[in-house]
Parts: C-alpha cells; sequence; structure tokens
C-alpha cells in the first residue's frame, strides 16, 4: 500500500522511478543532473516518503528531456 514503481523509455531517456508514501524519508536519486538530484532528495527527507529514480537521458544536449520524464514518472507513481 502506497508504493508503486513506474519505467518510461523513450528516444532520449530511460527512468526507472519507485515512490513508497509510507516510507521514511530515503532515496536514492541518480538522474546525471546534479541539481535536480539535490531538490528530489529534499523532496523525499521532508515529504517522509522514499523515492528511488536511476534515469539516463541525452544530457550532452540538455537536461529538459530527462528533467521532464522524471517527473512524468514520479507523477505516475503519486497517482498510483
Amino acid at each position: 500500500m502506497g508504493k508503486a514503481s513506474i519505467r518510461r523509455e523513450t528516444k532520449e531517456t530511460q527512468i526507472e522511478a519507485t515512490v513508497d508514501l509510507d516510507g521514511s524519508g530515503r532515496c536514492s536519486i541518480q538522474t546525471g543532473v546534479g541539481f535536480f538530484d539535490h531538490m528530489l532528495t529534499h523532496l523525499a527527507k521532508h515529504g517522509l516518503f522514499d523515492i528511488t529514480v536511476a534515469a539516463t537521458g541525452d544530457l550532452h544536449i540538455d537536461p529538459h528531456h530527462t528533467v521532464e520524464d522524471v517527473g512524468i514518472c514520479l507523477g505516475k507513481a503519486f497517482l498510483d
């Protein structure tokens, strides 16, 4: 109860995300976008839920697709 995992693959990204609403603020965030990782870490910590994100994307172009697709995955996980 309160836990969901989402996987999303596009031409630009591969994302795996898990949210456990009954967690304690633990996280493992690896998106390749330092500030984004930092903010997601604080979201988990202060929201007192667990988040795991493993993402790879076309960061050589820009972080837009990675950030967008992680957001889509986390949004879906929160809804599930």
